[in-house]
C-alpha cells in the first residue's frame, strides 16, 4: 500500500524534526515571528499534498481549496487552480478562481484568472462581469493592457462572432484613457469575426484618437487584403512619416498577400533606397520581380541582397541561421531567374550553391532536367521515398503535376492529380488543380463538377468561383451566371487582380467594352501578368486603340513568351512579338 508507506515515512520525518527541535531547546535561539498556521491548518495542508502525491487530485483540490478559503492566501489559491488545470478539470479551476475573488475581493489576479479560464473554456458570454471587476480594481496603468490582451486570449475561439457579441458592449462602454485600447480590441475582434466594415470604422476612430500611434496602422495593414479602403490610412501615414520603414515593409507584404505584386515591388524599391544595407528588402524585391517574370531585375535585386548577407556580421545563433537560410533562398531564386532567361547552364550553377534536398530544390533540379528533354529523369527525382510522410507525398505529387503542366503534358498531369485526390480525399487544393487540368483537356463537365465540389467543401474558396466563372466567360456560355460567380469571388477576395481580370473579361463577352477596359487596366496595373495583358490587349484592339494594344502585347511577350493565352492572342491579331 504505497499511500500508507508514504504517509508513515513523512510522519517519521516530522517526528525526527520535532525531536531535533526538542534537543536544541536548551540552546537559546532568537525569537521567530508567530505563524498564522495553526495545527489543524498544517494538518489540512499536509493531507492535501499527500493526496496529490498519491494521485488523488480531486481530494487534494477539495482539501486545499477549503484551506485557501479559510486563510485567504493567494498563493494557495494559485496552487489549487493549477492542480485543477493539471488534471484538465476546467470547471474546478474556474470554481477555485471565482472562490479566490470572493475571498479576496481586492485581488487583481483573481478576476484576471477568471477571464483567462473563461477564454480557455470558450465561454465569452460569462466574461463581461469578471472583466468589469478587473477593470474596476486594477491599477489605472494596467487596465489598457488587460483590454488589449482579449483578442489574444480568444484567438482560437471557434466562434469569433460570439466573442464579439459578448465583449462588444463592454468595450463600447469604455471612456477616457481606456477608449483607445477598447477601440483597438473591438476592431481586432471584428476583424477576427469577419466584420471588416466595422473593423475599418473602429480603426479610423482609433487613428483619430491616437494619430501618432501604431495600433491603427497595424489594424489597417491586416485589413488591407479584405478591405481596400484601409489602404488610405497607411498611405497617408507614410506620406507624413516616410521614415517609418517597418510600416512600409508591412504594407508591402500586405500588398503581396492581396495579389498586387507590382505595387508591392514599388514599396520594396523605396525600402532598398531608404535602407540599402538591409538584405531583407532586396530579397523580397527579387522574389516579386521573379514572380512578375522580370528575370534581369530579379537577378539584380537578389545579388544585391546576397552582398549584404555575405558581409560578416555578429549576431545571435538565430540571426546567423536566418542569414544562412536567406543565402540558400537567394541562390534558389537566382537559379529560377536564369531558367526564365533560358540560360540553363547559369541556372544549374546557381543551384549547385544550394544545400539540402527539400522539395523546392528538388523541383528546380527536376525542372532543369525536363527543359533538357530528360522528363523521365525529372519525374523520378520527385518520387517520394517508401517511408515518406503524408505531407511529403502530397507535396511531391503536386510538384510532379506542376512539372508536367509546365511541359504541357496535361494528360499526365491530370493522372498524377487523380492519384493524389484518391489518396487525399476532400483536399480542396488537389481537387481544384485536378479541375484546372480537366479544363485544359476540354473536359468541361468534369471541371465544373470538381469546382462545385470544392465550393461545397469550402464555400469561401474564391479560386473555385473565379475559375468556374472565367471558364464560362471564356467559352461565351451562361454569361449572367459567370458574372455572378466572379462577383462572388471578388467579394471574398476584394481587388485581387486575377479576379478583376475575369470580371473584365466577362464584361467584354457581354459587350460592355468601356467597363471591360477599365477593369482590365486595373488588373494589369496591380499585376502585369501575360494573360491579363492578353485580355487587355484584346479589349483595346476591339475598342480601336490598336497601337496601345500592340504595345501592351509586345511588352508582355518579352517577359513571358511561352504563355499560351498571349501567344494565341498575338497570332489571332497578327501582332509580332
Amino acid at each position: 500500500m504505497p499511500f500508507t508507506v508514504r504517509r508513515v515515512a513523512l510522519a517519521a520525518a516530522l517526528l525526527l524534526g520535532l525531536h531535533a527541535a526538542h534537543a536544541q531547546e536548551a540552546t537559546p535561539t532568537p525569537a521567530l515571528p508567530n505563524s498564522a498556521m495553526d495545527a489543524p491548518l498544517f494538518y489540512q495542508l499536509l493531507i492535501g499534498e499527500l493526496e496529490l502525491s498519491n494521485g488523488q487530485a480531486g481530494v487534494a483540490f477539495q482539501v486545499l481549496l477549503d484551506a485557501a478559503r479559510r486563510t485567504g492566501d493567494e498563493e494557495l489559491f494559485k496552487r489549487v487552480v493549477n492542480i485543477a488545470l493539471q488534471a484538465r478539470a476546467g470547471d474546478q479551476a474556474l470554481l477555485a478562481a471565482r472562490a479566490w475573488g470572493e475571498t479576496v475581493p481586492t485581488s487583481v489576479e483573481a478576476p484576471q484568472m477568471v477571464v483567462q479560464l473563461l477564454a480557455l473554456m470558450n465561454k465569452p458570454a460569462e466574461v463581461p462581469q469578471p472583466l468589469a471587476t478587473l477593470l474596476s480594481i486594477a491599477p489605472a496603468e494596467q487596465r489598457p493592457g488587460f483590454i488589449a490582451a482579449l483578442p489574444r486570449l480568444f484567438q482560437r475561439s471557434p466562434d469569433p462572432k460570439a466573442v464579439l457579441a459578448a465583449l462588444g458592449p463592454v468595450l463600447q462602454a469604455q471612456t477616457g484613457a481606456l477608449k483607445p485600447a477598447a477601440l483597438y480590441t473591438e476592431a481586432r475582434l471584428s476583424l477576427n469575426a469577419g466584420e471588416n466594415g466595422r473593423a475599418l470604422t473602429l480603426t479610423r476612430e482609433l487613428q483619430a484618437a491616437m494619430p501618432d500611434g501604431d495600433d491603427a496602422m497595424q489594424l489597417a495593414v491586416d485589413l488591407l487584403p479584405a478591405e481596400p479602403q484601409a489602404e488610405a490610412l497607411i498611405t497617408a501615414r507614410l506620406q507624413q512619416k516616410p521614415e517609418q520603414h517597418a510600416l512600409r515593409q508591412a504594407y508591402a507584404r500586405a500588398l503581396v498577400q492581396a495579389q498586387r505584386p507590382a505595387e508591392a515591388a514599388r514599396e520594396f524599391r523605396l525600402l532598398t533606397t531608404a535602407t540599402p544595407d538591409n538584405p531583407a528588402p532586396w530579397l523580397a524585391l527579387g522574389a516579386i520581380e521573379l514572380e512578375l517574370k522580370h528575370a534581369a531585375a530579379a537577378e539584380a535585386a537578389l545579388r544585391e541582397g546576397l552582398k549584404r548577407l555575405d558581409t560578416p556580421a555578429a549576431g545571435t545563433d538565430a540571426e546567423i541561421r536566418a542569414r544562412a537560410e536567406g543565402r540558400q533562398q537567394a541562390w534558389l531564386m537566382l537559379s529560377q531567374a536564369a531558367e526564365q532567361r533560358g540560360d540553363l547552364k547559369a541556372a544549374d550553377a546557381a543551384l549547385q550553391k544550394v544545400d539540402g534536398a527539400g522539395i523546392d530544390v528538388q523541383f528546380r533540379r527536376a525542372s532543369l532536367l525536363a527543359r533538357q528533354g530528360k522528363l523521365a529523369d525529372a519525374r523520378k527525382l520527385l518520387q517520394p521515398a517508401a517511408d515518406a510522410s503524408d505531407a511529403d507525398v502530397r507535396a511531391r505529387l503536386l510538384a510532379e503535376a506542376q512539372l508536367l503542366r509546365e511541359q504541357r503534358d496535361y494528360g499526365a498531369s491530370l493522372s498524377v492529380l487523380k492519384t493524389a485526390t484518391e489518396r487525399f480525399k476532400d483536399d480542396t487544393d488537389l481537387i481544384y488543380e485536378q479541375a484546372m487540368m480537366s479544363e485544359k483537356l476540354g473536359h468541361f463537365d468534369e471541371m465544373e463538377g470538381l469546382l462545385r465540389k470544392v465550393i461545397e467543401l469550402k464555400p469561401y474558396y474564391h479560386h473555385a468561383y473565379n475559375a468556374l466563372g472565367y471558364s464560362l466567360a471564356e467559352r461565351n456560355q451562361r454569361l449572367p451566371e459567370a458574372k455572378q460567380l466572379i462577383e462572388r469571388a471578388l467579394k471574398l477576395a476584394p481587388g485581387e487582380p486575377f479576379i478583376v481580370d475575369s470580371l473584365g473579361w466577362v464584361e467584354f463577352r457581354l459587350g460592355n467594352l468601356p467597363e471591360a477596359a477599365k477593369l482590365l487596366r486595373q488588373a494589369h496595373t496591380g499585376r502585369p501578368d501575360a494573360e491579363i495583358a492578353a485580355h487587355l490587349g484584346e479589349v483595346l484592339w476591339a475598342s480601336g486603340a490598336q497601337d496601345e494594344a500592340r504595345s501592351i502585347l509586345q511588352d508582355a511577350a518579352q517577359r513571358d513568351p511561352r504563355n499560351e493565352a498571349l501567344r494565341e492572342t498575338l497570332d489571332r491579331l497578327k501582332v509580332r512579338p
